[in-house]
């Protein structure tokens, strides 16, 4: 299909799409005799997980650095990102923590910074 069509039954744009295949995170798709893209129904798929990880917190540098992985949960059903019960540095599992990490600390930021302006203002 081509661009137009799998970025709307993905949801997204043909832009987001160049956007994901210049970061590494598509595959370069085929193309046609006149140079247009041509995807496969399972690049859709891709992009789907792709905007769900995205929605999720994680960034398109975590995705990239990752990339090879984002197959495995476009599969149907979905496999682990990881090889068996393993959480080594090629797996999502340390971006996770890293992303878990980041969003306690500005929770702690935030949660610090609302009980500063209810003290200033008397409310609670």
């Amino acid at each position: 299909m081509r661009i137009g069509d799998a970025a709307a039954a993905a949801g997204t744009t043909p832009r987001a799409l160049r956007f994901y295949e210049q970061r590494g995170l598509l595959p370069p798709p085929a193309r046609t005799a006149s140079g247009q893209r041509e995807y496969e129904p399972e690049t859709v798929t891709r992009v789907r997980v792709i905007r769900a990880l995205l929605a999720l917190g994680l960034t398109v540098e975590d995705l990239a650095s990752r990339s090879h992985r984002l197959g495995l949960l476009a599969e149907d059903p979905p496999r682990s990102c990881a090889a068996g019960n393993e959480s080594g540095p090629d797996t999502f599992a340390p971006v996770i923590a890293q992303r878990l990490a980041a969003l306690d600390a500005e929770i702690a930021r935030l949660t610090r910074l609302r009980e500063g302006l209810a003290r200033h203002t008397g409310s609670g």
